[in-house]
C-alpha cells in the first residue's frame, strides 16, 4: 500500500504519472491520494483481474476500508488536526 497528501503542486502528477509508475508494481495492492486542503481521499484497489477500481469519499462521517492492511480509515481522524480545511 502506498499514501500519498496530495499538493495543488503535485495533484495531477500523483495521479497520472506516479499512479501509472506504481500500477508497474506487482505487490501493490492499494493506493490511497489523499488531500490536504479539504477531506478528500482516492482509494485505488487493485483487483483480481489486475485492473483498478477507484472510489472516493469527501464526507467527513466516511470511512475507507483498506483491505491490504486490514485497516478501517476514518475521515474523521484524518483531517482531526487539521486548520483552514473546506468541509463540504
Amino acid at each position: 500500500m502506498i499514501v500519498e497528501v496530495l499538493s495543488k503542486s503535485t495533484k495531477d502528477y500523483d495521479q497520472g504519472e506516479t499512479f501509472e509508475h506504481y500500477r508497474t508494481l506487482d505487490s501493490l495492492r492499494e493506493y490511497l491520494l489523499v488531500a490536504q486542503d479539504r477531506p478528500h481521499i482516492e482509494h485505488n484497489v487493485r483487483q483480481s483481474d489486475n485492473k483498478w477500481l477507484l472510489s472516493e469519499t469527501g464526507d467527513i462521517k466516511d470511512a475507507v476500508e483498506l483491505a491490504s492492511i486490514g485497516c478501517r480509515l476514518l475521515l474523521s481522524e484524518v483531517y482531526d488536526q487539521i486548520n483552514d480545511i473546506e468541509v463540504s
